[in-house]
């Protein structure tokens, strides 16, 4: 098996989420105009791939449907992967995704990439009438289903209904390639069972090892190969010439991770219309810092070399969290361009 020096890095634009900070003067159709700007730049700044994430029923806008987005940005692009990082399975007739998912890799020609996980927030089930209940067999079926439309013979989205043939097929035989956000051992398991990829979020290097170990031993035990398999992982990432990336990021940064809280209120429990975090205290500042790569780009290529080693000669994929909420526009593409001409080259 090769080392990871021996592979190229891929490295995406993440993770888009159209998100509106109540302190952005921008409306939501000009946000959604400049996440097509943004994926334009990230495919002339040489980003292999941008990624979206989906939320529902969250008053910043926060992005729920991703398919759509991934196909305007199809249009606008031409080598650009387009990737779901990740889409909420379970929340989705899973027909309807194999119809959508084909469809937007047929107008991308190939270059979608189908991250799909099991999702967790009550508020977004409830709100579209789902069940939380066995979301490992929602998952399961949903692989099936999507490997079974894009191949040959019939499927069946639910047991009420009809099997059903579905056309036209994708652009890339048997259908884009499925990665599936997981952390815990049956997650992991079934990635390496059913799936072409495993993203992982919100870890260090270290736990980033220890989940690609556990995925390596389950590949093998399928009878895989491990060159048919690849892994990722994605956190929050500004470079800064100098000594001024936290003072650039901090305040975008916390509101990210603060919604992510906010956001978890009991359906219909927070106050109408969004709001703006408090001031992080100095131990929300001290949280902050230590699950994010911020400094200079020498530090940061630093950082992401250290995830590399942790995929442990598999194909890797790096997603900087790049794209962040009440940015400055300028300030945003000027990071983008500090990552891809400080940053990446020397990493790889």
């Amino acid at each position: 098996m090769s080392t990871q020096r021996d592979r190229e890095i891929s490295f995406g634009f993440g993770m888009v989420t159209a998100q509106h900070d109540p302190r952005d003067p921008r409306t939501d159709a000009d946000l959604y105009a400049d996440v097509l700007d943004l994926c334009v730049l990230a495919e002339e700044l040489g980003f292999d791939s941008a990624w979206l994430s989906e939320h529902h029923f969250v008053d910043d806008g926060y992005m729920p449907s991703l398919l759509p987005v991934a196909a305007a940005i199809a249009a606008r692009t031409t080598t650009l992967t387009v990737a779901t990082g990740i889409l909420v399975a379970p929340l989705h007739d899973p027909v309807r995704l194999a119809e959508d998912a084909a469809t937007v890799d047929l107008l991308s020609r190939g270059r979608l990439l189908l991250g799909i996980g099991a999702g967790y927030r009550d508020e977004e089930f409830a709100g579209l009438g789902r069940s939380k209940e066995g979301l490992g067999a929602a998952m399961d079926h949903t692989l099936a289903v999507l490997r079974g439309a894009w191949g040959g013979g019939t499927v069946q989205g639910g047991p009420d209904a009809a099997p059903v043939s579905v056309h036209p097929k994708p652009f890339r035989p048997g259908g884009p390639p499925i990665w599936i956000g997981a952390r815990t051992r049956a997650g992991i398991r079934r990635t390496a069972r059913a799936a072409d990829g495993l993203l992982a979020a919100r870890v260090g290097p270290e736990e980033m090892a220890a989940q690609v170990s556990t995925f390596v031993d389950e590949v093998k035990a399928q009878g895989r190969d491990l060159s048919e398999v690849s892994v990722g992982v994605h956190c929050p990432v500004l470079a800064w010439p100098g000594d001024g990336a936290w003072d650039v990021v901090e305040r975008h940064l916390h509101y990210s991770e603060w919604k992510y809280k906010d956001m978890a209120e009991p359906f219909g429990g927070r106050a109408a219309g969004p709001g703006a975090p408090p001031e992080p205290t100095a131990q929300v500042r001290a949280r902050l810092r230590q699950g994010a790569l911020v400094g200079t780009p020498e530090e940061v290529a630093a950082g992401v070399s250290a995830y590399a080693d942790a995929a442990q000669g598999l194909d890797f994929h790096f997603i900087p969290r790049l794209y962040w909420p009440g940015m400055d526009p300028g300030v945003q593409r000027e990071a983008m361009r500090v990552f891809a001409h400080d940053v990446m080259p020397a990493v790889h």
